[in-house]
């Protein structure tokens, strides 16, 4: 079954479900690699003083923490943001790539589901990972660059926490798919809305409330960390 013949599609969280990464791990290696030494130490340092707000927005609003890690772009050039974008995924994503990530994609691409990654990472960041994983499309965060440098904000709308429910909808929507056929997979209680969405939720690496949450209402819980061959378990 070709895309354009999919009737649903499979939504997949990036970091912590198939990838051992998290939003700060890209961060990190783009603050490091600016200009010059001397300005690569001043975005680590204001970074590192910031730590104790972007923690507490981690707990109290994705979208805000996603908005203050982003900021710290400012002024990088959007060549500077692409050029290291291979590398990232090379040398801090590919790595922790779990191992039966790719096999679980390809699974639903042979159920004659689309299969798309829906994350709060930035684009340029996560293609690296859909070619490499064969996945059809990327929902994920845009920076808004002007004059070719990035303003520090967020492109609309932005990817996080309850807002990709409303995405995947439209994506379902605008490729006419159904959604009680969709499904999704995430590892964090913030993902919520989105595997409420679809008629197929599963968790992958739950945090503590989301297995709570699985194990109540009977939601697959996943293990794809281990190579295909040592096995998977499934709670249910």
């Amino acid at each position: 079954m070709t895309q354009a013949q999919a009737k649903a599609a499979a939504y997949f969280d990036v970091d912590g479900t198939l990838c051992g990464t998290n939003l700060l791990h890209p961060l990190l290696v783009y603050l490091a690699n600016q200009e010059t030494p001397a300005r690569s130490l001043m975005r680590l340092g204001r970074a590192a003083l910031q730590t104790p707000i972007l923690a507490l927005a981690e707990l109290r609003d994705r979208r805000l923490f996603n908005e203050l890690l982003f900021s710290h772009f400012a002024g990088m050039s959007e060549d500077r943001v692409v050029l290291l974008a291979e590398e990232i995924f090379e040398d801090t994503i590919r790595p922790r790539i779990f191992a039966g990530a790719a096999d679980l994609v390809q699974k639903c691409q042979a159920a004659g589901m689309r299969t798309v990654l829906i994350t709060g990472s930035l684009d340029v960041n996560v293609w690296p990972l859909a070619r490499h994983l064969g996945c059809d499309d990327v929902i994920a965060n845009r920076l808004e660059f002007a004059h070719r440098k990035a303003t520090g904000k967020l492109r609309q709308p932005v990817v996080a926490g309850p807002e990709k429910a409303g995405l995947i909808v439209a994506d379902a929507t605008r490729h006419g798919l159904d959604l009680s056929a969709c499904h999704a997979y995430s590892d964090s209680f913030s993902d919520v809305p989105m595997l409420s969405v679809v008629g197929h939720p599963a968790c992958i690496n739950p945090d503590a409330r989301l297995e709570r949450l699985a194990r109540a209402y009977r939601w697959p819980i996943l293990d794809i960390q281990r190579p295909a061959r040592e096995g998977r378990r499934m709670h249910e």
